[in-house]
């Protein structure tokens, strides 16, 4: 292993061995304020054993927490250890440039729309994409055409557009800025981006890349090739998704001269915090350090514990079927050509479970996985799983077939699915203005009352975060029908104010 350079995290270990005394915000001082009070029980029983164990725990990230000093640098002008490290990341992922997002990749996304867009400018937008960029669309004022993905045969999941839909739209709207794609989707599902870019470019737009669960992606010959060596423009990634940084540690990655970075810049200190987390920040460091120094190594055992997951399963189930790459030229048009093999989606095939049923039984053994939906599972298998945690899996999944057998269910050749919003199959290119202002008068009504409504709120299942009815989008009969599937299937719905979806709010 190569020395491991991260000068993010050792400026903040040179700073905090200094001794240093706080007269700045964070009012923790560096923990040490949190060690300094009293409560009034605290010295008593197992009470006081609960506020010691709390105090040090938490005083020992916050020593690492710190501001904006002449010894510590600033994310919005980094001129120190922030810039090394963000030039560091560049290098290590293959960008001309990074930028360090403390937001996640919804800062990533939200930054790279309004950096190309303006009021009313065209966009042409994969339908399937995260709540984040509709929010961006709105904050943008622009004008999103969107591009249906195709739906996997197998599966009925929505992957990516296929690039004669992306050619077909940009000849339709040759004046749009940018094409936006969501690559890989939640299932692990991808395409090459390197023909989409090619394209793109030809038509002197841009392209703009969600890839925020491919943080990983081109750092080890068995995964699929990030977007940005296809060539992407701009691409956002979630470090702490795949990777070892902290839930809301991200990047954005640019090259080429077509994104004005000026711009990009000035997008992001709007939309980031002016006093970012150090702690998240110095674990964007951390990681990028350690693909440096560990390369496709880090990536060895999570590859073979992943391997030995698909064939016990394959082996001692019969009814839980997982998801592999396709393995035959009998699928003349597949919807994807890159599978992630780090991301395990699974599935009854007798259809006598659905994904939240068998997600629960899962956590009932002790399995905790990433998301569900009405027919599949996912599941992550990131660096430093042990194959004693593939083992528990396998007899969670062993357990979970036993429940299937005694329903007597047949598995049967091939069943009806669909895990996407009937809305994906909709073939319109009309242009959809986002913006923010009000939409007049709004009600809320039954779901059955609002068939041809014009919906007045975002409905979005989370996880994955993909809304399946925006703002101002016609509420057809099919898709109220898969709310309510989706709701007595046990769906959560993100930020829904009746969350049992018995109702939804329309314009007046």
């Amino acid at each position: 292993m190569q020395h491991v350079h991260a000068p993010l995290y050792e400026m903040l270990l040179k700073h905090t061995d200094s001794q240093p005394v706080s007269f700045h915000v964070p009012g923790h001082r560096y923990g040490q304020a949190l060690g300094a009070i009293k409560t009034e029980r605290e010295g008593e029983g197992l009470e006081s054993d609960y506020i010691k164990e709390m105090k040090e725990t938490f005083a020992a990230m916050m020593k690492l927490d710190v501001t904006e000093l002449s010894a510590t640098d600033d994310l919005h002008h980094p001129e120190g250890a922030i810039a090394e490290a963000q030039h560091l990341a560049a290098r290590c992922f293959g960008a001309e440039e990074s930028f360090f997002l403390v937001g996640g990749s919804t800062s990533g996304n939200l930054a790279m729309l309004l950096a190309v867009c303006e009021p009313g400018d065209y966009i042409l937008v994969q339908r399937n994409v995260h709540k984040s960029v509709i929010n961006g669309l709105k904050l943008a004022g622009a004008k999103a055409v969107f591009i249906m993905p195709q739906m996997d045969e197998r599966t009925g999941i929505a992957t990516q557009p296929s690039l004669a839909q992306v050619k077909m739209t940009m000849d339709l709207y040759p004046k749009a800025k940018a094409v936006f794609l969501n690559n890989p989707n939640y299932y692990g599902m991808s395409v090459n981006l390197q023909p989409y870019a090619e394209a793109i470019h030809q038509s002197n737009m841009l392209l703009l890349v969600d890839e925020a669960h491919g943080a990983h992606y081109g750092l080890h010959p068995e995964l699929p090739g990030s977007a940005i060596a296809a060539g992407a423009d701009a691409v956002v990634q979630s470090t702490h998704k795949t990777l070892t940084a902290l839930t809301m540690g991200a990047m954005l990655h640019v090259q080429g001269e077509l994104l004005n970075r000026s711009s990009l810049r000035e997008a992001l200190a709007t939309i980031q915090s002016s006093s970012p987390s150090f702690p998240i920040m110095a674990s964007l460091d951390i990681s990028r350090a350690m693909i440096d120094a560990a390369g496709a190594g880090c990536f060895e055992a999570a590859l073979a514990a992943a391997a030995y997951l698909r064939m016990a399963i394959e082996e001692s189930c019969a009814a839980i079927e997982i998801l592999t790459p396709y393995a035959n030229t009998l699928v003349v048009s597949p919807a994807y050509n890159q599978l992630d093999p780090l991301r395990i989606v699974l599935w009854d095939r007798t259809g006598a479970l659905s994904g939240f049923e068998i997600l629960k039984l899962l956590e009932q053994q002790g399995c905790w996985a990433e998301m569900a939906d009405t027919r599949h599972v996912v599941l992550l298998l990131g660096i430093g799983i042990q194959f004693a945690d593939v083992d528990r899996l396998v007899h969670a999944c062993q357990a979970v077939e036993m429940i299937i057998a005694s329903k007597g269910r047949v598995i049967a050749e091939q069943l009806p699915v669909r895990a996407g919003s009937p809305l994906f199959l909709q073939k319109s290119v009309e242009p959809i203005t986002f913006s923010r202002a009000s939409m007049g008068s709004v009600v809320r009504v039954k779901l059955e009352e609002a068939v041809n409504c014009k919906a007045a709120e975002m409905v979005v299942p989370y996880p994955p975060g993909i809304p399946i009815v925006y703002p101002g989008e016609r509420l057809t009969l099919e898709i109220l029908g898969y709310i309510q599937e989706l709701a007595s299937s046990g769906a959560k719905f993100q930020g829904a104010l009746d969350p049992a979806m018995q109702t939804i709010a329309i314009v007046e």
